[in-house]
């Protein structure tokens, strides 16, 4: 049965990447969510004024992938611990959240952050919001599958290989 999920962490290049491999993510959308402004551009949310963070829609099936492995992904491909932040890209733009559609999908969040914290995953805090789902706005049609379209591009080498190579070695198991 296919469901959607919708994660925001940080860059969406990095993020659609990551869950593109994973087996039973049946498509993955970059786009913008948690905003106040209609059909925002990715100018609009660079400057940090309009509200919403880069994030992906996934689309998956629960018989293959449940959510909350994609909740563990998701929290182990990217910093959930810096408030703004990731890396080099600073703003709320960048900022961490997952927002749920459902309260059981919000529940296995919530259990998964605790799990984490529990087993001290992180130095720091998780600093995730954990939301209900607005409108999502798909990202400009240059910025799907940019990774796949442009391995040669500098930051792709420099951010977002290693982040693959670390999920690949992290969940082999799950791999397309």
């Amino acid at each position: 049965m296919s469901f959607k999920a919708y994660f925001a962490g940080g860059c969406f290049w990095c993020t659609e990447a990551i869950f593109n491999r994973v087996n039973g993510v049946e498509k993955v959308l970059p786009g913008y969510i948690g905003g106040s402004i209609k059909n925002p551009s990715y100018k609009e949310v660079c400057s940090g004024l309009s509200g919403h963070t880069e994030g992906v829609e996934l689309v998956f099936d629960s018989n293959i992938v449940s959510y909350e492995t994609l909740a563990l992904i998701f929290f182990t491909t990217h910093d959930p611990t810096t408030l703004n932040r990731q890396g080099n890209d600073l703003g709320s733009q960048y900022r961490s959240a997952i927002f749920y559609e459902t309260e059981k999908q919000k529940q296995i969040v919530y259990d998964v952050i605790k799990k984490m914290e529990d087993e001290f995953v992180f130095e720091n805090r998780i600093v995730t919001e954990v939301l209900p789902k607005t409108d999502f706005y798909y990202a400009e049609q240059e910025h799907q599958s940019f990774f796949d379209m442009n391995k040669q591009h500098p930051y792709c080498q420099a951010i977002i290989s290693p982040k693959i190579n670390k999920f690949i070695k992290e969940y082999s198991g799950v791999i397309k």
